[in-house]
């Protein structure tokens, strides 16, 4: 298996997308897999998709890829932020959120998904009922796998970068964030997810010998033009996620 950068929940973050295509090809990594939730945000999502076309990015579908093409008029009337990504990506581009397929298969042997197996809105490995994340019982996560058995499961979603193995040796591994270090959602209930910085993550897989090495990178980026584009959105909250990798 060749190296692979695995990225996930770019969010439309054109800056950091960059830092980490240029880190990875300095590594040497010339394959790049992402795991969802890649437009959407108020940044910059058409350069983030023209970055991806040059790239040849392999990505998947999230949550938040969904509601771009999923949204009534009256929804996308409702929502600042996705008005502003509807209306800034062209016919080609909600064709691509479009095909994109929920999980997939590679090497026959890694499967990808957004959440869940069968469900991009629900977090693998994260509990947060508590209103911050505590990583689930392994039976929670087995149970909430559906019977999947693949050796290795990339997923993405919490933005939280983490690798844990089961008794049954499969890993899994969320490779974290590139585009947004910490947020609050309120489904189910209400959460803070946080990295405490603003550096970017991802993570690269390689295989020796049939052994599968995770590393897991951080790196800095130009977050200062991320928080002053959102700022200028009327985002402050994003703007200040984005300094300083701490979520309001």
């Amino acid at each position: 298996m060749n190296p692979i950068a695995v990225l996930s929940d770019i969010h439309g973050n054109v800056w950091a997308l960059e830092a980490v295509l240029e880190d990875a090809q300095e590594r040497g990594i010339g394959r790049f897999i992402n795991l969802g939730d890649t437009l959407y945000g108020p940044l910059e999502p058409r350069k983030t998709y023209d970055l991806l076309k040059l790239f040849q990015v392999h990505s998947i579908s999230g949550n938040q890829d969904r509601i771009i093409v999923e949204s009534s008029e009256q929804e996308i009337k409702e929502n600042e932020t996705l008005k502003y990504v509807v209306e800034s990506l062209d016919e080609e581009q909600i064709k691509w959120v479009k095909s994109l397929s929920k999980t997939t298969l590679i090497e026959n042997k890694i499967f990808l998904c957004h959440g869940t197996p069968t469900d991009d809105h629900k977090y693998l490995l994260e509990d947060i009922s508590e209103g911050r994340p505590r990583v689930r019982e392994e039976k929670e996560i087995i149970e909430l796998l559906g019977g999947n058995t693949y050796p290795v499961i990339l997923c993405g979603h919490s933005h939280i970068p983490r690798l844990v193995q089961l008794s049954s040796g499969q890993i899994i591994v969320n490779p974290g964030s590139v585009g947004l270090q910490a947020y609050t959602a309120r489904h189910p209930v209400k959460h803070l997810m946080e990295n405490h910085s603003p550096q970017v993550s991802y993570a690269i897989l390689r295989e020796n010998d049939g052994n599968l090495k995770v590393e897991f990178i951080r790196i800095q980026y130009d977050h200062q033009s991320a928080t002053q584009r959102a700022a200028g959105l009327a985002r402050e909250d994003w703007a200040y996620n984005l300094m300083t990798g701490r979520a309001i």
